[in-house]
C-alpha cells in the first residue's frame, strides 16, 4: 500500500503546475510533495492541510482527487514527452533523444487523463519498420484495458489518435509492445492531451507486487495467434498481452519486467544440428536493457525492485543437450546456477520460480531440480527459490500456435497454476481459479474384496489414461470403482469436471466427487457410455473446504468388463 501511494504522490508532485482552488484555498505543486512526506513519514514536519480541518490525513488526498477530476480552466492541448514524470514505464525501457523505445516484449507506457476530450500519441520507429511486412514491431494502445488499435509499424513516425470525445473523460491508457525485442522495439515520442484539467496527464500508480519473466519463445508468446502449428513466425501473430507472462501478472494485479527472447537458452541457443550455439544465451543479456545494439546497453535493476522472478528456460537447451544427456546435462546444470547468481544479484530480496514443460523437453527438468537445488544451499535462499514441472500443451484439445508453440488457452493455463505458484511461494491467497486440482491426484481401483470383486489395472504416464480390467464385478456397482484422490476443494468454489470414458454401450455409472469417507458427496452424477470415449462433464459448488476429497466412478456388480478414463480434468472456475 505504501508503494501505491508513494507512487501516486509523486505524480502528482512531480507533474503538478500551476495553482488550483480546492474550498476557498490555493494549492501548489510544493503542498503535494509536503503532504506526500508528512503521510509516508519521511518527515514530521511540513504537512499540508488542504481541507481545512487542522489535520493533515488520507482526507486531504481525497481534497486533491477531488480537484483533479473538476474543470479549472479553459480547455487547452498539452503536449508531454512519455517519461516519468508523466507516464508509468513498464519493463525495460531506453529513453533517448526525446523518445521512450519500448525493448522487451510486454514494455509499455501507462498513463491516466483526467477530463479529456482528445489524446494523441506520436509514436516512432527505428530501422526495424522496413523489416518484412510481416516481421515488424508490433504494439497495441489500450483504453481502459480494451485494446483500439493493434499493429506493425511500417513509419518512422506516426501520429494515433487515441481519444476523440465531445464530453470530457477519464481513461487509463496503455501503449505496449506486443512482440520481441529481436525485430526492433516502438517509440514513444510524445502525448497530446485536450483537457480543462489542472493535471490532465499523470502516471498510473505502482502496485504492490512485481514479476520479472525470465524466459524463450514461450514467455515472448511467439505464435500465440498463429492458425496452426505449421506456420512459420511472425511478429504479425505474437502477442504479449496473451502471453503467461502477461496474464499471470494481470491476474495477480502486479508489475511485470521481461528478459525473454525466441531461441535462447541456457548454455546453448537453439541449434538444428545438435552442436552447441552460443549465440543468444540468456546470461550475457540478463544485465542489458536488450541484447541489440543500439539498446544493448546496462539496465538498472534498482529501478524495478523484483518480488520474484520467474525462469522458464531450457527448452531450446535441450536441441543442444538431447544429443549427449549424461555428459551436456551437468553442463546445463552449471550454466543455469550460473544465470541464477546473476539474477539473485540483481534482486537479492526476490524469490525465483523455475520451470519447463510446456514445449515438452521433460528430459531438462531433472537437471533444472539439481540447479535450483545447489543454488539453495550455496545462495542461502532456502525456501525462496523453488521448481516445478509445467505441464506439456495439450495440442489435441487446446490446439498449437505457429511452430508448435504454445496456444493461447494453453498459456491461460499455464498462467493458472503459475498465479498459485507464486501465491503459496509469497504467502499470498490464492483463488485457485483455471487450477485442474486433480492434476497431480493418484489413479487407484477400489475393490470390495468381500464381495467377491477383483479387476486388473493399468495407468498409462503418456495421456494419463486408466485402465480397469473387471474379471469378477462383485455384487453391487459400488463394489469397483476408478478413484482419484487426493484432490483440493475450497470451500464456496465452483469446479468443472470433465472426462471421456469407455464402457459397455448404453451402460450408466454413477460419479461422484466426495470426501475420502464418503460421508459428504459434493456432485452425484451419471456417466451413461455412448460409444468410445463418451465425453461427460458437470459443474458444482463446494460448502466446506475439503483437501482431501475424491473423484470415483462406480462400474461393479458385472464380470468380464472394462472402463477406461481420458482426460479428467477437475477445474475451479469460481
Amino acid at each position: 500500500m505504501k508503494k501505491r501511494i508513494a507512487s501516486l504522490i509523486a505524480a502528482l508532485a512531480v507533474t503538478a503546475a500551476g495553482t488550483t482552488a480546492y474550498a476557498a484555498k490555493a494549492w501548489a505543486p510544493a503542498d503535494l510533495r509536503s503532504l506526500g512526506s508528512f503521510l509516508l513519514g519521511a518527515s514530521e514536519t511540513g504537512s499540508a492541510d488542504l481541507n481545512d480541518d487542522n489535520v493533515s490525513d488520507i482526507f486531504d488526498m481525497i481534497a486533491m482527487r477531488k480537484s483533479l477530476i473538476s474543470s479549472v480552466g479553459d480547455y487547452k492541448e498539452t503536449t508531454v514527452p512519455a517519461t516519468e514524470e508523466y507516464v508509468k514505464l513498464i519493463n525495460r525501457n531506453v529513453i533517448s533523444d526525446g523518445v521512450t523505445w519500448l525493448v522487451q516484449s510486454g514494455a509499455a507506457t501507462e498513463f491516466s487523463v483526467t477530463r479529456a476530450k482528445t489524446v494523441s500519441v506520436t509514436l516512432k520507429g527505428d530501422s526495424s519498420v522496413n523489416n518484412g511486412e510481416e516481421h515488424r514491431p508490433r504494439y497495441a494502445i489500450l483504453v481502459n484495458d480494451e485494446p483500439v488499435l493493434t499493429e506493425c509499424l511500417s513509419e518512422k513516425e506516426k501520429t494515433v489518435k487515441v481519444l476523440d470525445s465531445d464530453t470530457p473523460t477519464n481513461a487509463v491508457i496503455k501503449v505496449i509492445h506486443l512482440s520481441e525485442a529481436n525485430n526492433g522495439p516502438v517509440g514513444v515520442g510524445s502525448i497530446t492531451v485536450g483537457s480543462d484539467s489542472a493535471l490532465p496527464i499523470i502516471p498510473t500508480s505502482q502496485k504492490p507486487l512485481h514479476i520479472e519473466f525470465v524466459g524463450d519463445s514461450i514467455t515472448c508468446a511467439y505464435g500465440v495467434e498463429g492458425k496452426d502449428q505449421y506456420e512459420n513466425f511472425k511478429t504479425t501473430t505474437e502477442n504479449f498481452l496473451k502471453s503467461y507472462a502477461y496474464l499471470t501478472a494481470k491476474k495477480l494485479d502486479a508489475d511485470y519486467s521481461t528478459a525473454c527472447y525466441s531461441g535462447y537458452g541456457v548454455i546453448s541457443s537453439y541449434s538444428s544440428d545438435g552442436s552447441r550455439n552460443t549465440s543468444g544465451l540468456l546470461g550475457d543479456h540478463y544485465d542489458n536493457a536488450a541484447a541489440n545494439a543500439p539498446y544493448n546497453i546496462p539496465w538498472d535493476h534498482s529501478t524495478t525492485p523484483v518480488d520474484v522472478t520467474v525462469v522458464n528456460l531450457g527448452t531450446n537447451d535441450n536441441t543442444y543437450c538431447s544429443k549427449d544427456y549424461e555428459t551436456r546435462g551437468p553442463e546445463f546444470t552449471k550454466a543455469y546456477v550460473e544465470l541464477l547468481g546473476k539474477i539473485h544479484k540483481a534482486h537479492p530480496d526476490a524469490a525465483i520460480i523455475c520451470t519447463i514443460g510446456t514445449m515438452g523437453c521433460a528430459e531438462m527438468y531433472p537437471y533444472i531440480e539439481e540447479a535450483v537445488e545447489q543454488f539453495r544451499k550455496s545462495s542461502g535462499m532456502g525456501d525462496k527459490i523453488m521448481c516445478y514441472q509445467s505441464a506439456q500443451q495439450d495440442m489435441n484439445n487446446d490446439g498449437l500456435g505457429s511452430d508448435w508453440h504454445p496456444s493461447y488457452t494453453t498459456h491461460q493455463k499455464s498462467a493458472a497454476v503459475l498465479s498459485d505458484k507464486i501465491c503459496t511461494l509469497l504467502g499470498l491467497e490464492s483463488d485457485q481459479v483455471g487450477i485442474d486440482v486433480a492434476a497431480d491426484a493418484k489413479y487407484e481401483v477400489s475393490l470390495n474384496k468381500d464381495a467377491g470383486a477383483d479387476a486388473a489395472t493399468y495407468f498409462s504416464d503418456f495421456d494419463k489414461s486408466f485402465w480397469v480390467n473387471v474379471v469378477t464385478g462383485g455384487k453391487e456397482q459400488s463394489d469397483v470403482q476408478s478413484v482419484i484422490s487426493p484432490i483440493g476443494l475450497k470451500k464456496g468454489g465452483t469446479y468443472k469436471l470433465t472426462f471421456k470414458a469407455t464402457a459397455p454401450e448404453g451402460s450408466k455409472l454413477p460419479v461422484q466427487i466426495r470426501s475420502k469417507d464418503g460421508k459428504t458427496v459434493y456432485c452425484d452424477e451419471t456417466f451413461t457410455a455412448k460409444g468410445e470415449k463418451t465425453p461427460f462433464e458437470a459443474e458444482f459448488t463446494v460448502t466446506s473446504d475439503d483437501p482431501a476429497a475424491e473423484f470415483a466412478i462406480m462400474f461393479g456388480g458385472k464380470d468380464y468388463s472394462s472402463v477406461t478414463l481420458y482426460e479428467l480434468h477437475l477445474v475451479k472456475t469460481a
